[in-house]
């Protein structure tokens, strides 16, 4: 890294740089989700935009609305583009090039997420590249949405790409996209998505542009360069803080939807001095279903688990330097091909970041949350709708609750642990798919019991309106609840019931499930996890239980069972003194 001239770059001029890098990302973030067509993106943000390195597509910034998840897999998936420019597997761009890849084992994630790169041109050179990731609603493979939660290879979960240029020189290539169409659902519908993940990078490009014309590209590259410096600093700062030592945790996956045991991730974290060493060894071995993760995804989970501990670090590839991850090799979170992964994103991720919350609230009990809901609930509904005479992929995600901490109960319903993306409006889903909402609400007493409780989770019901469909399943915290932490109980585990024919059908391995035939007025029901609790219960306020209670929280016999409070019916007040004979016995 050069030496930075401050006298030159002045706190304030640096300051106005980082935060316009920053705009740019999120003016990128607005435009993909306000020009898309898929409510996944449009509605529940299921997507990221950043600024990548020239050299090694390490990263500048990423926008504030954007999934924390991407945070590192971009990152990597730019890294490999430019490698593969470099060594021939890849054509050499040009201006008004962007190229589109999803391969997992080339720095993904699930074949779903789609990611487009795009070199930024100065003076005749790539200055930087632009990148973002959509999760597109269908790619093909075996279930409509592309989670098979039974898939023992990568091609059963859908198309796989390779960097290829999409648009060559600003144009739209038709035979690459005539490729795609032909191996996906609903193709009409992808077009929207293309040209609205397209001009995202364009609005970057030209906003990006207008800061180096402004400040100079010297400057903002020194500003670039001092920023990824802080923001290392301020990552090791924060880590010299924490007691020298090593740190275990388990978390455990359901089961990987083939063989019904659960999976466990093994987690040591080593503190020495201004660094954190993170090893995965002891974790179980690749599986045969979808709950692998390739390295990209295990890295980045890891980075955002941090993030979420320090917040205050800034985004940056500065950020992670601290942070050293041994390759987990033999184990499910390191998959190579042709191991299918299309549960690593949105589930396993969710499973190492809890592994390392786990891990660092015992070094950092004020600053470190009890386990999250941690699963991104992903059901996924495919069929036709007779009364619109055409074929359709729903994609529902849900919320959950997050863990309590020292000084607070946890959020409810709050997005899963990798992202910001929320749960499409019913209304939308409705409008958009032949399906209604029996039920939209919180899930009462999923929280885990704690000193400060976890939040809850969400419950919901779908009725399918007509025609036929098909619906899979890919969750997780099915069998095991959100850890609890520092002697808080475990949050609510996630179920799903499917009502067909009159029967009522729970999916062998709780959580996953593919192709369940639906037909009209057949329903879905699912109740996604509350938080871990955090926290002795029987060491939580009587008052703040009684409040719980009567907002329909919890009920009084779970007041008593789980907190120890004793409520006198007659006065719905707490009754002291055999709240305090129930706690002490």
């Amino acid at each position: 890294m050069p030496d930075i001239d401050m006298a030159k770059l002045d706190a304030i001029t640096l300051s106005v740089l980082q935060a316009a890098l920053q705009q740019v990302c999120d003016e990128m973030d607005l435009t993909f989700s306000r020009a898309a067509f898929s409510p996944v993106i449009a509605e529940a943000n299921d997507r990221s935009d950043g600024i990548y390195s020239a050299v090694d597509g390490s990263l500048i910034a990423q926008g504030s609305q954007g999934l924390p998840v991407f945070v590192g897999v971009m990152q990597y998936s730019t890294r490999t583009v430019i490698e593969m420019i470099a060594d021939g597997r890849c054509l050499p761009p040009e201006p008004g090039d962007i190229y589109i890849v999803n391969d997992p084992y080339l720095g993904g994630t699930h074949l779903m997420d789609v990611r487009f790169a795009m070199p930024v041109y100065r003076a005749g050179k790539i200055f930087c590249w632009l990148s973002n990731t959509g999760h597109w609603p269908d790619i093909g493979g075996s279930v409509p949405g592309g989670f098979s939660a039974s898939a023992t290879a990568v091609e059963q979960e859908g198309l796989r790409l390779p960097p290829v240029k999409l648009f060559k020189k600003g144009v739209l290539d038709p035979e690459i996209y005539a490729i795609i169409c032909s191996n996906i659902r609903v193709a009409d519908q992808r077009i929207g998505d293309i040209r609205a993940q397209a001009a995202a990078l364009l609005i970057g490009q030209d906003r990006l542009n207008g800061i180096l014309d402004r400040y100079g590209d010297e400057t903002v590259v020194e500003a670039i360069a001092e920023l990824r410096r802080r923001a290392a600093e301020q990552m090791r700062a924060n880590i010299s803080a924490i007691p020298d030592g090593t740190y275990h945790s388990k978390a455990f996956v359901d089961s990987d939807g083939v063989v019904n045991e659960p999976l466990t991730i093994a987690l040591a974290v080593e503190k020495q001095g201004d660094t954190l060493t993170f090893d995965f060894a002891g974790s179980s071995k690749p599986c045969a279903g979808p709950m692998n993760s390739v390295l990209a995804t295990t890295l980045s989970s890891v980075y955002l688990a941090m993030r979420h501990i320090f917040p205050d670090v800034p985004i940056s590839a500065g950020a992670f330097e601290p942070l050293i991850v041994r390759r987990p090799e033999g184990t499910f979170l390191d998959a190579k091909y042709p191991r299918p992964v299309s549960g690593c994103a949105a589930e396993v991720s969710q499973r190492i970041a809890e592994a390392v919350f786990a891990a660092m609230v015992q070094a950092l009990p004020d600053k470190v949350t009890a386990a999250p809901a941690g699963s991104s609930g992903n059901f996924a509904l495919g069929g036709n709708d007779p009364a619109r005479g055409r074929d359709y992929v729903m994609y529902q995600i849900s919320g959950g609750g997050y863990g309590g901490n020292s000084g607070h109960d946890g959020l409810t319903n709050g997005c899963s642990t990798i992202g910001i993306s929320k749960s499409p409006p019913v209304e939308i889903m409705e409008q958009a798919f032949p399906v209604l909402y029996r039920h939209y609400a919180l899930r009462e007493g999923s929280g885990g019991a704690g000193k400060q409780r976890g939040g809850f989770g969400l419950a919901y019901e779908v009725e399918i309106l007509r025609g036929d469909a098909r619906a899979s399943f890919v969750m997780d915290h099915g069998r095991f609840g959100p850890q609890g932490a520092l002697g808080g109980r475990d949050g609510a585990v996630n179920t799903v019931t499917v009502f067909r024919n009159g029967e009522k059908h729970v999916p062998p391995h709780l959580s996953k499930e593919q192709d369940i035939a639906l037909k009209a007025g057949d329903r879905v029901r699912v109740g996604t996890p509350g938080g871990g609790g955090y926290g002795d219960p029987r060491e939580r306020d009587p008052e703040l239980v009684l409040r719980d209670v009567s907002l329909g929280y919890y009920t009084s016999t779970e007041a008593r069972e789980k907190f120890g409070v004793v409520l006198s019916a007659a006065e719905f007040a707490v009754d002291r003194k055999a709240t305090d004979k129930q706690r002490a016995g």
